[in-house]
């Protein structure tokens, strides 16, 4: 074999380091609104400053970081939009799951609705932000999008199934095999940039994978959060116990909904970041 014309390519751990510190320190600005949430709620764990309901002041300091963002210019105007919706649609789902007992907020506060804690839809809107500020980040490609018509169906029988399961049968599984077959050829193309290096790289991920990584991602946030009380789930009453694994495909099938509205949002107003 004649070696003399081979190009060989060896594997640079520098460079890899560098990207994996570069992408890690992006996907840490994108959490910024989640990020300061566990923080307020680890703080508020141990002491509640002015000796006001812990769910209030929560709720304050949520108010307090959302401005912030918005002030800093980490968000605009219409991404505040969109999280506003997301905060509307969670805390309806909250009203609902509390009835159904589902989990608790067993603390008081003024700023109760339906013994919902406004709090809450901030927890659902920070998934919204993160996915915002994702796409500005790293300049978000869609290849092989669904239609919008196709797409906000699914969300639309998504969300009522969180519903309906608790008086029908729970159909997330033919939900998800319906999400796997119409997103299967969809992919998310990003940009990154490293340190030493002004051209940015563009890499490639499918939808699905996307999808399943941010849903394990909030169980894993989930598990922070029910530790530090945010609420608590039935078993959860005496002694916190972990999360159960099976609620990562319930946050799959959220993060769905997040993305699809974000992302038929953003092909309307901005139609090239797809094809």
């Amino acid at each position: 074999m004649d070696f003399q014309h081979q190009q060989i390519t060896f594997f640079n751990f520098e460079e890899t380091l560098n990207k994996l510190f570069h992408f890690g320190l992006q996907q840490a600005l994108c959490c910024i609104f989640p990020v300061c949430i566990f923080l307020v709620l680890a703080f508020t764990k141990f002491y509640v400053p002015f000796n006001i309901p812990r769910y209030d002041f929560i709720l304050f300091a949520c108010i307090v970081v959302q401005l912030m963002m918005v002030a800093l210019k980490l968000e605009t105007w219409d991404e505040l939009k969109v999280i506003s919706l997301f905060h509307l649609i969670g805390l309806m789902l909250e009203i609902f799951k509390i009835k159904m007992g589902s989990w608790s907020y067993p603390e008081f506060a003024y700023s109760k609705i339906f013994n919902v804690p406004l709090y809450s839809g901030f927890m659902y809107a920070s998934v919204a932000s993160y996915i915002c500020q994702a796409w500005r980040r790293f300049d978000l490609q869609i290849k092989n999008w669904p239609s919008i018509k196709i797409t906000f169906i699914i969300c639309i029988l998504i969300y009522l199934n969180f519903f309906t399961h608790h008086f029908t049968l729970d159909f997330r599984w033919i939900l998800l095999a319906i999400v796997a077959f119409t997103f299967r050829k969809t992919m998310v193309l990003f940009k990154m940039n490293t340190l030493n290096k002004k051209v940015a790289n563009i890499y490639k991920m499918p939808l699905l994978i996307s999808f399943l990584g941010i849903g394990f991602f909030i169980w894993v946030a989930e598990n922070i959060s029910t530790y530090f009380g945010a609420w608590c789930y039935p078993n959860q009453t005496k002694i916190w116990q972990m999360v159960h694994f099976s609620k990562i495909s319930s946050w799959f099938l959220l993060v769905i909904i997040s993305i699809v509205i974000v992302a038929n949002l953003k092909r309307i107003k901005y139609p090239t970041q797809f094809s």
